[in-house]
């Protein structure tokens, strides 16, 4: 059993353990003893949080509308640039505030940081918001 040392996604904490893996998939986690955050506790989702990661529902590629109203699988690089295509053409129609982000509280502090880049420094905007606060 392989043993990936990882950061918790589930709040702010930054909690480390690691996550168990057998046959590329998670089937447990151990925290991480000497951690400065968790002390080598966790709570609850931090302990039973992963199983979403292997959920046959969950998307593994990127999916766009196409012309029928159905979703295609498309690759990363179709995908990001359909994203900035778009954003780019909002912008132009509407300006910059016609945009808005809406972050996760399953990303960690430094993502969030990284969100709240991107929306003012690349897209010009300071609609952004925390899934946290629904």
């Amino acid at each position: 059993m392989n043993k990936v040392l990882t950061t918790c996604g589930y709040c702010g904490c930054g909690c480390n353990y690691y996550l168990n893996v057998e046959n590329n998939e998670i089937v447990g986690v151990t925290p991480k003893n000497n951690d400065i955050v968790s002390k080598g506790k966790l709570c609850v989702k931090g302990w039973q949080g992963y199983s979403f990661v292997n959920h046959n529902d969950r998307l593994k590629q990127p999916l766009i509308r196409n012309k029928d109203g159905d979703f295609e699988e498309v690759s990363w690089e179709v995908a990001f640039k359909f994203i900035s295509e778009s954003f780019k053409s909002i912008i132009k129609k509407n300006g910059a505030q016609a945009i808005g982000i809406l972050s996760s509280a399953r990303c960690t502090n430094e993502e969030n940081y990284l969100m709240v880049k991107l929306a003012r420094a690349v897209l010009h905007t300071n609609n952004i918001d925390h899934c946290a606060r629904l």
